[in-house]
């Protein structure tokens, strides 16, 4: 699962051949029983993919290293195995993903007649070469339905100011909550919200001031400068002009002295003078993408998706395995395609068409699922009935109370009511796992809805599901190993799994959206 990365302001064996052989056929009228298909995808055949994919063998899958390349030949070689054939047309199983590392950049930026330089008052990764006469100050840069800062305030093509935190009370409680707690605005994870803002209204980028945490940042910049590292990035992506700069206190009060105390929103005359400037590498990755075609509406499309990535070796040599993160998912969905192209054999196939889409660069920003739905989508987004992405379910959340049998459901409800009730009443009828829904809130502070795949499918009006076990101690660390992984609930997820997709696209007509935004 993408970690946020504050700082960017902005396998060779087949399928169990002992399982059950299933060659019954069913009439073309009617439906059959998924039962017996589902209960193909077993704790053996999961472990075994899992322990070779996230082997050391893989070197922890970083987006364009070797490891990767190993984990996408590893995914076509299964594929082929199984006989599902390569979602491409030209057949395939590889979509290359055009990516570029965007290396530190260099250079200064000078307010006035006070000079601030790259990688001590100012993070980024951005590029920017040009003369400014002011900035507009945002305030916290919160717009809500309860509050905003962008009241008769027009950002368009000017860089735009702001701070963390959010409004509060003279009482001392927080306007937005109307209680001693924050909301999801006085969290880290609302900086992405905050950049997503200032780029709808027209803004050319942001300054973001948070004093409390730029040492912590500072260290990674240093680390990743020291490593001769960047920011990986979709080549010609639609934020390449967008500028996003974090700084320090000595920046940001060289703008606006009284920053910390002043939450009005205002235009700032003040010269500045922009010389950033930076260089970037091509970056070679892809995503894997198979499908079972339709029996009946083979040209409507039901997205099963995962992340094939992680982040790699450490300094000190220690490989990030991602038993959970996400291979986890990844092993549900070779499993889960197993099951269907063995009912699909016994002329049981899906009514509609079943991809399955292995994305690359999640670590990094979501970027293989962003180039999939926003540049070149396989198959028509308007065909696209669904999505169900997994990203970690094979482990527990340590705070979590109640029964381990459970999986955090995220986004059901957001598009679709009818997707929503259709999961419930398959995982009632079929599994019987508690499905959890806490990180499902709107003003979750985690901000998991943004945070996997699924999301670019979902900002195109497609409903999705999310499945995530939560998050734990062995989170992006080398610590997440395939003997800690709960097998009986990686079997039990994915067979929920199956059910539902079994149902998306086998029901007569497409889940209704009844709730699209724009």
């Amino acid at each position: 699962m993408k970690k946020i990365l504050l700082l960017a302001l902005g396998s060779a064996l087949s399928c169990n051949s002992s399982q059950k052989t299933i060659t019954e056929k069913t009439p073309s009228n009617k439906v059959a029983e998924p039962t017996e298909y589902a209960a193909t995808i077993t704790e053996e055949d999961l472990k075994e993919h899992l322990y070779i994919y996230a082997s050391d063998e893989f070197e922890g899958r970083e987006t364009g290293e070797p490891g990767q390349k190993k984990a996408v030949a590893y995914l076509k070689e299964q594929y082929e195995k199984m006989g599902v054939a390569a979602a491409k047309a030209d057949g395939d199983y590889f979509q290359n993903v055009p990516l570029e590392m965007k290396k530190l950049p260099t250079g200064s930026v000078m307010i006035e007649s006070t000079i601030f330089d790259v990688g001590e008052a100012i993070l980024t990764f951005s590029t920017l070469e040009e003369l400014v006469d002011g900035v507009v100050y945002a305030g916290y840069g919160i717009e809500d339905e309860a509050y905003s800062d962008y009241n008769d305030l027009d950002v368009t093509g000017k860089l735009v100011l702001v701070k963390t935190g959010e409004p509060m009370n003279a009482d001392g409680t927080y306007v937005l909550t109307g209680s001693a707690e924050k909301s999801m605005w006085g969290t880290l994870q609302a900086l992405g919200k905050r950049m997503e803002i200032a780029g709808d209204k027209g803004a050319k980028g942001v300054i973001y001031y948070d004093e409390g945490n730029f040492g912590r940042f500072k260290s990674r910049f240093d680390y990743m400068k020291n490593n001769d590292s960047g920011n990986v990035s979709l080549k010609n992506g639609s934020a390449d002009d967008f500028a996003a700069l974090y700084v320090n206190g000595d920046f940001a009060k060289a703008i606006l002295p009284d920053i910390d105390s002043d939450h009005t929103p205002k235009s700032i005359e003040k010269k500045m003078e922009f010389k950033i400037m930076g260089a970037s590498d091509p970056v070679i990755s892809e995503n894997v993408a198979a499908i079972i075609k339709g029996s009946e509406k083979p040209n409507e499309y039901l997205v099963i998706s995962s992340h094939l990535d992680h982040i790699g070796v450490e300094a000190d040599g220690q490989i990030n395995n991602g038993a959970d993160d996400d291979g986890s998912g990844t092993v549900a969905m070779l499993e889960i395609a197993q099951a269907f192209k063995k009912a699909s054999d016994a002329g049981n196939g899906p009514k509609r068409s079943i991809v399955f889409l292995h994305v690359t660069g999640e670590e990094k920003g979501l970027l293989g699922s962003q180039y999939y739905t926003d540049m070149e989508p396989i198959f028509p987004l308007e065909n696209t009935v669904a999505n169900l992405n997994i990203d970690m379910i094979g482990r527990i959340d340590p705070k979590r109370k109640g029964d381990r049998n459970y999986i955090y459901l995220i986004g059901s409800d957001k598009l679709s009511t009818e997707l929503h009730e259709l999961s419930e009443t398959v995982n009632t009828k079929y599994a019987n796992i508690e499905l959890d829904y806490t990180y499902n809130e709107e003003n979750d502070p985690n901000r998991f809805y943004y945070r996997s795949d699924h999301y670019n499918f979902a900002k195109n009006n497609i409903p999705i599901i999310f499945y995530f076990n939560g998050t734990h101690a062995d989170y992006h660390k080398p610590s997440d190993t395939v003997e800690k992984i709960n097998y009986d609930l990686l079997q039990n997820r994915s067979r929920l799994i199956f059910h539902t997709a079994w149902e998306v696209a086998n029901r007569e007509r497409r889940v209704i959206v009844d709730k699209a935004s724009e």
